[in-house]
């Protein structure tokens, strides 16, 4: 896919925005990278590809600080990948028609705006984590690795809410995994897609969107190991993304017209 120069400025511009919003909280940013390009003209393969590169982009570096910092606990984050690896490989291998692929994009990035929201309001900094037996991190993680998969995202938007719900660990450490999850998915999802021969990106344009997710990310976990959480930020940002979700689903996925 061809951009203008200033469509292409605005789109990185964009993508750097959401990297750095979204790391500040664990996530890569996937779910806002699919509602953008959903939006235009890039063809739905580029669209799940191109997400998934920008979410390893982000994550990888994310990872890097916070087990710099101590707080990537690899044993208690297993249970969760074993289970997410595979089914996010077998999500991004399934091929979906387009309008079932806008579909469950449309619901999805609904979900992540609600959980994000929902996450940004009730984060609590100091409650005592409680225990939960391994299947629910195995069941937890492989529902939400299928469905990174199906839609091309990391997934921690959705498990990052369900276990700060769940009072599973301190919010940190909950980013902390959240990040090393959308890293082994994204990796699984990307395999997915080159197996199934639907990995497409369009070039040159996402070195361009590497570097800016790359800046953004690297900047946005830092606020976070310093403690700074732009609260206001993140529940606009989750605001728009439902905006989008609901014009994915109705007009890309139901392909319901409301005004034409």
């Amino acid at each position: 896919m061809s951009l203008e120069w200033g469509e292409f400025i605005l789109l990185v511009l964009a993508f750097f925005c959401i990297a750095l919003l979204y790391s500040s909280v664990g996530f890569g940013g996937g779910s806002s990278y699919l509602a953008i390009l959903a939006l235009s003209i890039t063809p739905f393969f580029v669209i799940r590809s191109t997400a998934l590169v920008c979410n390893l982009v982000v994550v990888s570096g994310s990872c890097f600080l916070f087990y710099r910092a101590g707080h990537l606990k690899f044993k208690k984050f297993l249970p969760f990948i074993l289970t997410s690896i595979p089914l996010a490989f077998i999500g991004a291998v399934f091929r979906l028609e387009e309008h079932i692929f806008f579909i469950l994009l449309g619901i999805a990035l609904i979900l992540a705006a609600l959980s994000l929201i929902f996450q940004t309001l009730n984060l609590q900094s100091n409650y005592q984590p409680s225990k939960y037996p391994l299947w629910f991190s195995y069941g937890i993680g492989g529902g939400v690795g299928l469905l990174s998969g199906l839609v091309g995202i990391g997934g921690g938007i959705f498990l990052a809410p369900i276990l700060n719900y769940m009072k599973w660990d301190k919010p940190l450490n909950i980013a902390a995994l959240a990040s090393f999850f959308i890293l082994v998915n994204s990796i699984s999802g990307i395999t997915g897609l080159v197996t199934s021969g639907t990995f497409e990106v369009f070039w040159p344009e996402l070195l361009g969107l590497i570097l800016a997710v790359f800046i953004g990310g690297q900047l946005g976990v830092r606020m976070t190991l310093v403690k700074i959480s732009p609260k206001g930020i993140r529940i606009l940002t989750a605001v728009l993304v439902f905006l989008v979700g609901v014009r994915v689903l109705i007009g890309n996925g139901l392909q319901i017209h409301l005004f034409s």
